[in-house]
């Protein structure tokens, strides 16, 4: 995407993070509505959000968006599994837990991918970014611990959803390392390849026919309306993200991501009114007190290492 040079940019950069923030907030509680008050089936759900974004993606190529680039369909096989677990799992949490508890089990992603990359990847941490991992951690328990909604599916599928996004994480990373490739360029083939795999695998654990499936005839248009309004949401998140990533700087990117954090988690609380008790709420202070403290640690070093590399630069030029 081109970056924004005109005087108006702030207005415009303005405008896409608040579609942003209203899309992100919004496809929580649009995926929570159609999964708890009308048990719309999950997979099915999320295969409509691949053929959604798929659609999307290659009208923006049309339309000369991002340029696309050619990939061995093999490497990018492994990516849309993830990509498929990831979001069936998240959206498994999201359905068995309350919107607080599935919101702060995703911020575990970033403990989980730290211990891989360290085991795995020979990956190595400072002190301070793994002494941040302590309040996350520890946030995200005492919620847990005195969340009065807590069960044990519930649990299970946050921590697999954890798990499959911080693998997603991790091999996306490597993917767009290793084929030179950006984010809207892998998604080009990570969502039709997801889609067609859950295709094949639906039938096999959720209805189509029958009750509660896709094509009952029992879903009112209204259910379907919903259905339509989540999947256009969720190809928006995608553009909006990969948009902002590119006309912004790390510091905006993060800080609107703990914005968007907190107002999830308030939405939650209003909107299905989830209980919440006094330890919860000093578990979500701690999380968010960690989120932050990594955050900035993190921006720091990226700060720290642009300038060395810059220096390094003038100084080769120099000679």
């Amino acid at each position: 995407m081109k970056p924004v040079s005109s005087k108006n940019s702030n207005v415009v950069i303005t405008g896409v993070l608040v579609l942003n923030l209203c899309c992100s907030v919004c496809i929580v509680f649009l995926n929570k509505w159609l999964y708890s008050m009308i048990n719309f089936p999950n997979m099915t759900l999320t295969c409509i959000h691949f053929l959604a974004t798929s659609l999307g993606l290659f009208t923006c190529q049309m339309l000369g968006v991002f340029t696309p680039i050619k990939l061995p369909l093999l490497q990018i096989l492994p990516l849309a599994v993830t990509f498929c677990g990831f979001v069936v799992f998240t959206n498994l949490s999201l359905q068995s837990n309350t919107v607080g508890t599935y919101q702060l089990a995703k911020v575990l992603t970033t403990p989980v991918i730290i211990l891989i990359q360290s085991n795995f990847y020979d990956k190595h941490f400072s002190n301070s970014i793994k002494a941040t991992l302590i309040p996350i951690s520890l946030g995200v328990l005492i919620n847990s611990y005195y969340d009065i909604k807590f069960n044990v599916m519930g649990t299970i599928f946050a921590l697999a959803g954890v798990l499959v996004t911080s693998m997603y994480q991790i091999l996306v990373g490597s993917k767009q390392e290793d084929l030179q490739a950006n984010s809207m360029q892998l998604l080009l083939y990570q969502a039709p390849m997801s889609s067609i795999l859950l295709m094949i695998f639906i039938p096999f654990f959720e209805p189509v026919f029958t009750l509660n499936g896709i094509f009952n005839g029992d879903w009112s248009m209204s259910v379907y309306g919903l259905v339509a309004l989540s999947a256009i949401v969720a190809f928006m998140i995608n553009l909006t993200i990969f948009w902002i990533i590119g006309n912004t700087s790390p510091v905006t990117y993060n800080m609107f991501g703990h914005f968007k954090f907190c107002v999830t988690l308030l939405g939650g609380y209003l909107i299905f009114k989830d209980p919440i008790q006094f330890n919860q709420l000093m578990g979500v202070l701690i999380t968010l007190l960690g989120i932050m403290s990594y955050t900035h640690l993190k921006l720091q070093k990226s700060s720290h290492s642009e300038t060395s590399s810059s220096n390094g630069i003038k100084q080769k030029i120099s000679v």
